[in-house]
Formats: C-alpha cells, sequence, structure tokens
C-alpha cells in the first residue's frame, strides 16, 4: 500500500503587494491553520516517510510547521522546482518516479494543480483544496510507477474550517 497526503501550502499574505508570487509569505491566519493541521495528523498517527514540497516561500513556512509538529528529520525533505506553477501530469510524474522503499508521502505544494491531481486519481469532484487543506489517498500498488488514473482510495479530506466546525461540536 501507497499513500500520497496532497498538502495545499497555508494561507499567504498579500500584505507586500509588490512581492513576487514565489516569495509571498504566509499570512496570520495561514501559520494558525497549518499548526491545527500538523496538529491533527499528529494526534492521528500520520507521519510521512518522505515529503516532497514546492521551494515556494510559502510552502517551504508551511513545510516548516509540519517538521516541528510532527518532529520529521530533515533528511525526509526534498524540494522540486517543478512543484510551483507544475500541470497535474508534472505532479503525476513525480510520484511516479518516488523510490519505492517510502510509502507515505507528503507532497506539499499549490492550486489548481494539486486538485486536479486529487480528483485524478480517485476519479471525484473536489471543487477545491482550500489553503493548509490535506487529501489523503491510498493505493493497493507496490510500486509508485503503478499509480493510475481513478485507482486511488480516498482515505480523509480535511482543512481547517472542517476541523474548526467539528471542534465546536
Amino acid at each position: 500500500m501507497k499513500r500520497v497526503f496532497i498538502i495545499r501550502h497555508a494561507k499567504s499574505s498579500w500584505e507586500e503587494p509588490n512581492l513576487k508570487d514565489f516569495d509571498r509569505k504566509l499570512s496570520k491566519r495561514g501559520k494558525k491553520d497549518i499548526k491545527l493541521i500538523a496538529k491533527w495528523l499528529k494526534d492521528e498517527g500520520y507521519k510521512p516517510d518522505l515529503i516532497i514540497s514546492s521551494p515556494a516561500k510559502r510552502a517551504k513556512k508551511t513545510l516548516e510547521k509540519i517538521v516541528k509538529i510532527l518532529d520529521i528529520d530533515k533528511s525526509k525533505i526534498l524540494f522540486n522546482k517543478k512543484i510551483y506553477e507544475a500541470s497535474r501530469e508534472d505532479l503525476l510524474k513525480i510520484l511516479e518516479k518516488i523510490d519505492d522503499k517510502y510509502d507515505n508521502i507528503f507532497l506539499i505544494g499549490h492550486n489548481p494543480a494539486l486538485n486536479e491531481l486529487a480528483e485524478f486519481l480517485t476519479n471525484s469532484v473536489i471543487f477545491n483544496i482550500p489553503t493548509s487543506g490535506v487529501f489523503c489517498i491510498e493505493f493497493d500498488i507496490k510500486k509508485w510507477s503503478e499509480i493510475k488514473k481513478k485507482k486511488g482510495k480516498i482515505l480523509f479530506f480535511e482543512y481547517p474550517k472542517k476541523l474548526k466546525e467539528s471542534m465546536k461540536r
């Protein structure tokens, strides 16, 4: 079994409108939301064997919060420039080339490609993975090269607003 945790970066800040998109920081809400999600992942016992992330600043900052809360060794982190401005096909190629010794992958990046990948792999309609959202898909495969369209099973789809609402109940 292989699992991919598709994680959209936390909410970015627009306080500096002249900043390049690649260099945008996290907003205050983004910092709080990713801490909430990371704590939930930790409480549920989810931990990656490998993290592949966009090198964009907001993705890196999202990654830093997750790594700190889940106590993940930094040797398990790879940055891939292709994730920034990726297409669904680009992300699929990245997943297909993962070393088969890894079973649980955190993929941190950007919409619309993350959303399109999740829909493609599960044959579902998601509309939007919100910032700090985690969409987990499980595959009954032994090799990442076997990952295919509609072969994934949705394990969960969590995001800050949903978690906050469930905590109110």
